[in-house]
């Protein structure tokens, strides 16, 4: 180290979210979530990176100025714990930071102000198993109150779109976050050889599971809703079918009614292949005709998700607390939707400069 770095002040950031633009240099524990290898327009390399730890997830940018942190980080595993030093400086109006120095930490190895609790969310320890690079998804939802429950006033909103989408109000209530409710998140492995379905449940009030599938696990929504950020938080790339359009709104908006945290954007740049590969934003045909998952399903020759079961019949069916039932039906889309994502993975996305594999 030269008498100029030994000049500038070092501070120990509590966590990301601590950092903040300063004169100083920031020295920070995360994981290191993603990692891009890109150049300026002058051909110079750089790389952009993830970091994350449970309280926030922020952009990091390396340049050639700092060949030892290019070389570290392209060494470091994915989703392993680093230690970086930078500055934060303010870039178009956001605070982003500029990396210096990283360093891996090793297995075992436990540095002064680290801890792996501070990485890894705690609710990632009763899922860690379904752990996946692809995590393929598809919930299932149902009214959450009894209309005769609502304040007048709510009610009458609730009519009102009711009349206007022309929609039973129950129908209504089961597609919004704010009257509905998660009852099943099926998860499956999107490039597993077999697919083997997980399905996390929340049986209806006073319904016990006896005998209960291996594949099913039941647990409160509040649960569901952790379970699902701590699995996209270890995942490359989250795949659904029609997920920006109902499944990941449901389920930020959920999670913001029970105080969770949405830890993973699964919403922005709408046409980025990752995180977040929505296969309905890929092969959908703009309005030209149907789109739905069992058209794709029948055009592709899949086997279709919705012969036993659709939409509609879900929350009558939790109301009869057939919840194994719901449970089976959500695990059909999810395998249906697995096997469009293998298709279009290896005869489109393959071919598309926008798809990269990770670097490990």
């Amino acid at each position: 180290m030269n008498g100029d770095e030994q000049k500038i002040r070092i501070v120990q950031a509590e966590n990301l979210a601590a950092l903040v633009p300063a004169e100083h240099e920031w020295d920070v524990f995360a994981q290191l979530r993603s990692l891009k290898e890109l150049q300026t327009k002058d051909s110079r390399p750089f790389l952009v990176l993830e970091l994350a730890d449970v309280h926030a997830v922020v952009e990091a940018k390396i340049w050639d100025n700092a060949p030892e942190a290019l070389a570290a980080a392209k060494a470091a595993p994915l989703r392993g714990p680093v230690k970086v030093r930078g500055r934060v400086r303010e870039w178009q109006g956001r605070p982003q930071l500029v990396i210096d120095r990283l360093k891996a930490v090793e297995p075992g190895e436990t540095p002064p102000g680290f801890s792996l609790d501070q990485l890894i969310d705690p609710a990632l320890a009763a899922v860690e198993d379904l752990c996946s690079k692809t995590l393929v998804f598809d919930i299932e939802t149902v009214p959450a109150f009894e209309r005769r429950d609502l304040p007048a006033s709510v009610a009458a909103a609730l009519a009102d779109n009711a009349t206007l989408k022309q929609m039973e109000p129950d129908a209504v209530m089961g597609m919004s976050p704010f009257f509905g409710k998660v009852v099943s998140l099926a998860l499956g492995d999107g490039d597993a050889e077999v697919d083997d379905v997980t399905v996390l449940a929340v049986p209806p009030d006073g319904v016990t599971i006896d005998p209960c599938p291996k594949w099913l696990r039941p647990m409160s929504e509040p649960e569901l809703l952790r379970a699902f950020w701590a699995l996209c938080s270890r995942a490359e790339t989250i795949v659904s079918f029609n997920g920006r359009g109902f499944d990941v709104p449901f389920l930020v908006t959920r999670s913001l009614i029970h105080g969770i945290p949405a830890r993973v954007d699964l919403m922005s740049q709408r046409f980025s292949l990752r995180p977040h590969l929505d296969l309905f934003e890929l092969v959908s045909q703009k309005g030209r005709g149907p789109s739905k998952l069992d058209v794709v399903c029948w055009a592709l020759g899949i086997e279709s998700p919705k012969e036993v079961m659709d939409g509609s019949m879900v929350a009558p069916a939790y109301a009869r607390g057939e919840i194994v039932k719901i449970a089976e039906y959500n695990a059909h889309d999810v395998k249906a939707t697995s096997a469009v994502y293998r298709k279009c993975r290896d005869l489109i996305l393959r071919y598309r400069s926008d798809w990269q594999p990770s670097k490990k």
